[in-house]
């Protein structure tokens, strides 16, 4: 039960977030998005309920956790994207670029820690997660810039694994 109303709580809270200033009720919604979200948020919750909380981990609702993903977000991720831009820019203009599959082993534990770290190095420009070595949680990474055939870590995503592990670990 636990499941249910906190996925239904996360949905709807993100549905709200997604409309909001779009209607009535305090300026944020109206009363048929407000519904509407309801209606959506308990679908979802009875559908997702058993996705979310496989293992039955509530470390993910520690309020601190989500700061440390605020920071993170604002922090390393940020910074990283803009350095990125800046060399795939270079790389794009200049034509020097010697792209290439690499694997990196983050030793991240958690299903959650592994997606997060394959979001933060795909979204940022000049790499491509393009597999999951599920028995070893290693990562297949395309790089735009293979300086070597075996890089570390850091090589390919910098810090973005300690504050990862320090996030979902």
């Amino acid at each position: 039960m636990l499941n249910f109303i906190v996925t239904f709580l996360l949905s709807l809270v993100a549905y709200l977030v997604l409309i909001a200033s779009s209607g009535e009720i305090a300026g944020l919604w109206s009363i048929f998005e407000f519904v509407t979200g309801i209606i959506l948020s308990l679908i979802v919750a009875f559908l997702a309920r058993k996705v979310l909380f496989q293992k039955r981990n509530y470390k993910m609702l520690n309020p601190i956790r989500w700061v440390i993903f605020l920071i993170y977000f604002i922090g390393p991720f940020f910074w990283s994207m803009i350095k990125c831009n800046i060399d795939v820019a270079y790389r794009v203009i200049t034509g020097k670029i010697n792209p290439g599959i690499v694997k990196i082993s983050p030793g991240l534990k958690t299903d959650l820690g592994i997606t997060l770290l394959a979001d933060s190095i795909t979204l940022t420009p000049g790499t491509l997660t393009v597999d999951i070595d599920e028995k070893t949680n290693d990562l297949y990474i395309h790089w735009i810039n293979v300086t070597t055939l075996t890089p570390t870590t850091s090589d390919i995503c910098g810090t973005f694994p300690q504050w990862i592990r320090r996030i979902t670990e």
